[in-house]
């Protein structure tokens, strides 16, 4: 299927490895144009370098998302770098595990303040483009433990806050053809990652995790890419508000 995505403009935050890194990869492989930040400078050179390979224009910057000012200054730049801005994805996230009012700080400021920020500089972008294209659209990852409340823990209501965010966006910026959607996937597996992590130190609790869930595994970055690069394209024009739960069937709830 043709996606309509090429010669478009995207903008990922978190570009270089796991869910990001699979969302650059599949939107210049769609023709997409690309800019990607992350905070590890040598990462993102690396991944600039793969992805103008597949003959798209890639441009990145060491950028940390929790520097508001930086990250507005960062976006607007690979706006006027690429000629306008399409799509933008929020993927960054912190991570932090934990009820205490650090963890708490460390996912609002990355996760919540990062997808305001970066909507903040890149709305006028979007705006335009959905003028002169019909469509324009901003795509967040969050997660699945936003519907789940196992324990008091503050990753889940951060991805939650989210998803909240992106209902009123959506009902906000409709009128202006420019679109705001969720996905949030279930255990996501890939090497450097999270669950790579826990199935390094703690077997015995990663396999016990792994059989919660009904397809017996966890998912690949790139079938979370594929759900995400959906929603971003001109194919998801009648989409807007929504959360896409990629779980393999983990959680119980009924998404009416």
């Amino acid at each position: 299927m043709d996606l309509g995505l090429k010669g478009k403009n995207a903008v990922i935050l978190g570009g270089t490895r796991g869910i990001g890194r699979a969302i650059a990869d599949t939107l210049a492989g769609e023709g997409a144009n690309v800019a990607i930040c992350a905070r590890n400078a040598e990462q993102v050179d690396a991944a600039v370098a793969d992805l103008a390979k597949t003959g798209v224009t890639a441009t990145g910057a060491s950028v940390d998302v929790t520097d508001g000012e930086a990250l507005k200054s960062w976006i607007t730049s690979a706006g006027e770098t690429l000629g306008s801005i399409d799509i933008l994805v929020s993927n960054a996230g912190a991570m932090a595990q934990g009820n205490d009012p650090a963890a708490w700080e460390q996912n609002f400021q990355l996760d919540v303040l990062g997808a305001v920020n970066a909507f903040e500089a890149a709305s006028p972008f979007l705006t335009k483009s959905a003028e002169a294209n019909g469509d324009a659209a901003f795509v967040i990852i969050a997660s699945v433990s936003a519907a789940q409340a196992d324990r008091a823990d503050s990753y889940g209501p951060i991805k939650a806050t989210l998803i909240h965010m992106a209902k009123g966006l959506a009902r906000e910026h409709a009128s202006k053809g420019v679109r705001v959607n969720v996905v949030s996937p279930g255990m996501v597996f890939f090497e450097g990652g999270i669950w790579h992590t826990v199935k390094t130190n703690m077997p015995e609790f990663f396999e016990q995790a792994n059989s919660r869930n009904p397809t017996g595994r966890c998912a690949t970055p790139q079938e979370i890419a594929d759900a995400a690069v959906f929603l971003a394209s001109p194919k998801s024009s009648y989409t807007t508000g929504s959360n896409l739960i990629v779980d393999g069937a983990v959680s119980s709830r009924v998404n009416f």
